[in-house]
């Protein structure tokens, strides 16, 4: 029976009540103490103006860990390339490579960048881009894979647009250069295999060699949510994949799908290889995991309604909250989606995941108010994992 490895991704949580330093101190022992469980990767995700999660560089992020840590392997989840130069970012994972050799995955994402409008403001034109791209079929009602996997109805990305324009322009002139617009991805990636590989020539003419960053061996993934361009990158390129159930559960099938078909086997790859990522609480007892993810709800709701990511609340905080019914819908697929329960209750539906997927591997991502739950939620999922010899 072949296995399936689990890998950590990590938003970096901030909990209510606690600083910013408390918060690397838990990073730095939660990847520790995964590494121990067996845990195969470590990986860091990107996000900016959210006062609940601090990962805001995955090269930082990693610059932290590795020296704590020795085997496990060290990426990113991935670098948002709507703000960020090809070069650069194959210099800094160089560099990382240099230091800890032999342990970097570079994933790569689309984000909102700026684009260059028709018409209108650049915010519209970045999120309608954004969205185009994306892909995919329509998931307007709930549905179910073959083996039973819940597909919500698909989340309206578009909303944020009446609740956080102001949010999104801030982002892109505070991220980007005064006048600088998002390349075209697919170039974007050229570049990033370029410079590894040593090949890059300048649209002048001129070779151009990244150091650090050329001939490192650093694995390259392609992040995606959707059927859009992103898994088409993946595919066409034969570099790996990872789709994105924990943050758009209802077109994870539809990313899968057109990654797997846009394929062509490269120096990278002979077949395809995907992860998919998910949202994971575990303890003791179903109900005992259900109190610890309360405050996912209002985690969520934060996100949606244009405040960002807020500290996660406890469950006290979260039970007292009094939900519209506007609020429930806005935040229910990723409710619904989320995977908590007991090792045995969330194994089966991670079983199930990686069937309807056919992943590879999995990433989880789990967040609770309190570290040590956090700790034990990912040691009691290893333990389960192992047992059913899926590792």
């Amino acid at each position: 029976m072949s296995t399936t490895p689990l890998s950590v991704l990590d938003l970096i949580p901030r909990s209510s009540g606690t600083g910013t330093a408390e918060a690397a101190r838990n990073l730095i022992d939660l990847a520790q103490q995964t590494e121990r469980f067996g845990y195969h990767r470590y990986w860091f995700a990107e996000h900016h103006l959210n006062p609940g999660v601090l990962g805001v560089s995955p090269a930082v992020s990693i610059a932290l860990v590795g020296s704590a840590t020795s085997t496990i392997r060290l990426g990113s989840a991935g670098v948002q390339l709507g703000h960020r130069q090809p070069l650069a970012t194959v210099e800094e994972f160089g560099l990382l490579d240099a230091a800890y050799p032999g342990r970097l995955d570079l994933g790569v994402g689309r984000s909102i960048g700026r684009q260059k409008p028709a018409d209108g403001s650049t915010v519209k034109a970045a999120v309608s881009a954004y969205t185009a791209l994306r892909g995919g079929g329509e998931h307007d009602v709930e549905k179910r894979a073959d083996n039973g996997l819940l597909l919500p109805k698909q989340y309206d990305f578009t909303a944020l647009l009446k609740t956080a324009g102001g949010k999104v322009a801030a982002f892109l002139d505070l991220l980007q250069q005064p006048g600088a617009y998002t390349p075209d991805y697919d170039s974007q990636i050229s570049d990033i295999l370029d410079f590894l590989a040593g090949t890059y020539v300048s649209p002048g003419g001129a070779p151009v060699h990244a150091y650090p960053g050329e001939d490192a061996p650093v694995q390259v993934w392609i992040l995606g949510a959707s059927g859009g361009s992103s898994a088409t990158v993946a595919g066409e390129r034969g570099l790996r994949f990872v789709a994105g159930y924990h943050h758009s559960p209802s077109t994870v099938l539809d990313a899968v799908k057109a990654y797997r078909a846009a394929f062509r086997p490269s120096k990278y790859l002979d077949e395809p290889h995907i992860a998919v990522s998910a949202d994971v609480v575990v303890a003791s007892s179903d109900e005992e995991a259900a109190e610890l993810a309360s405050g996912y709800g209002l985690w969520v709701r934060g996100i949606r309604a244009g405040v960002g990511a807020i500290p996660f609340p406890t469950p006290a905080e979260a039970a007292a909250h009094e939900w519209t019914p506007e609020e429930r819908e806005l935040v229910r697929d990723r409710i619904e989606t989320q995977l908590v329960g007991s090792p045995r209750t969330v194994a089966d539906r991670l079983e199930q995941l990686r069937d309807a997927t056919g992943a590879n591997e999995l990433a989880i991502t789990t967040i609770t108010h309190d570290h040590p739950d956090r700790v034990r939620s990912y040691e009691l999922l290893a333990a389960e994992w192992k047992r059913r010899g899926n590792w």
